[in-house]
């Protein structure tokens, strides 16, 4: 994928697999949570890994989360 900014994509993943493991879930347990497949997870998760999500999933991965959309935004 190419985007003017990869390190936000790779911190975004970064923290969906943080608030992942915070939460309890494995990978593949997660993926069946937000109807996307293992390999979607490892992609999105993965560190070095540019992988674009919709507006959709990532509502989708904050509600089983439970937390804020904006907290996989934030600048930190």
């Amino acid at each position: 994928m190419k985007t003017e900014f990869p390190e936000r994509y790779i911190t975004m993943g970064l923290k969906i697999a943080y608030y992942r493991k915070k939460a309890g879930y494995t990978q593949e347990v997660f993926a069946e949570l937000i109807n996307k497949s293992l390999n979607f997870v490892g992609q999105v998760e993965g560190p070095g890994t540019v992988c674009g999500i919709s507006l959709e999933t990532l509502f989708k991965i904050a509600q089983v989360l439970n937390i804020p959309p904006s907290k996989l935004l934030e600048d930190d």
